[in-house]
């Protein structure tokens, strides 16, 4: 029973890092909390089934999925976020929200507002023990979730690339006038961040066979649980925070019962530890 519920909280977590990972790389250069990341977690579901329908290959579907949904990130960034930069960043806030609400309202005129099948095939089975059982849905979340956040690791802190963006997040004036191309940083960091929660909201159609225009709703709210618990920036911080709520989540679900609303967890988890910890479980470290 434990070991089951361990990796349960595992594989929620695995999705929740990826989901939160975009709004941390973008607060962590431009100190905005972006509520229209969640929005690409819905468009990721749709493209990935879109794409799956046609092609019937699921690496396609999840590649399709982080390069479109990495370019619509670049696009707003490029022609919304850009020219709002020098305002208040609640101006950003409200506008980010705004993007978000549109996205699935647009969503809903496209496909209806009704839920609808994504039923991958996988080319691999589950695992079965005697007292554990993990779905090959599970398997994937995981081994897709790892080589995601790996690539960015080895971005961030082994590549030139990477040793830039980490200049841009300590301070994004000097970095300009050292001569870094700070927009190709930001377009970066657009392109992972949208990219990854699309990618995140594809896995979790996979997982529970079903998405919908609304299916955002919740993990924008976590998200900011979760970042916030991280450490507003801290990537590390926002993985280990992540899944530090799927394993909560998981344990009180399976053990003491859902006395109140799954989702609300995060939020008790959130204060308690702020109430604890006012700084998260890990100090502000952008990038």
């Amino acid at each position: 029973m434990f070991l089951q519920q361990l990796v349960n909280g595992v594989v929620i977590g695995s999705v929740y890092a990826l989901t939160a990972m975009g709004a941390t790389l973008v607060y962590g250069i431009l100190r905005v909390l972006d509520i229209a990341n969640a929005g690409a977690y819905v468009i990721g579901a749709y493209i990935g089934m879109t794409i799956y329908a046609l092609t019937g290959n699921l690496f396609a579907s999840l590649v399709a999925t982080l390069i479109v949904s990495g370019l619509i990130g670049v696009g707003l960034e490029r022609f919304i976020y850009l020219r709002l930069f020098n305002k208040s960043p609640v101006i950003l806030l409200i506008t980010s929200i705004g993007i978000f609400i549109f996205i699935e309202d647009l969503l809903r005129l496209l496909n209806g507002p009704y839920a609808k099948r994504f039923p991958a095939k996988l080319p691999f089975d589950g695992v079965q023990l005697a007292n554990l059982s993990i779905p090959g849905t599970w398997i994937l979340v995981m081994v897709v979730t790892a080589v995601l956040l790996f690539v960015l690791w080895y971005i961030l802190y082994h590549t030139k690339i990477g040793l830039a963006w980490r200049a841009t997040a300590q301070d994004i004036e000097i970095a300009k006038a050292m001569g870094i191309n700070v927009n190709l940083i930001v377009a970066l960091n657009f392109f992972l961040g949208y990219g990854f929660a699309a990618v995140a909201g594809s896995l979790i159609g996979i997982m529970y066979n079903s998405i919908s225009p609304t299916m955002g709703d919740i993990p924008a709210y976590k998200m900011l649980a979760i970042i916030v618990l991280g450490g507003l920036g801290n990537p590390v911080g926002t993985v280990i925070a992540a899944l530090v709520i799927g394993l909560v989540e998981t344990f009180i679900g399976g053990y003491i019962g859902f006395f109140f609303p799954r989702d609300a967890i995060a939020f008790v988890a959130l204060i308690i530890l702020l109430l604890i910890r006012p700084k998260g479980l890990f100090a502000s470290k952008n990038i």
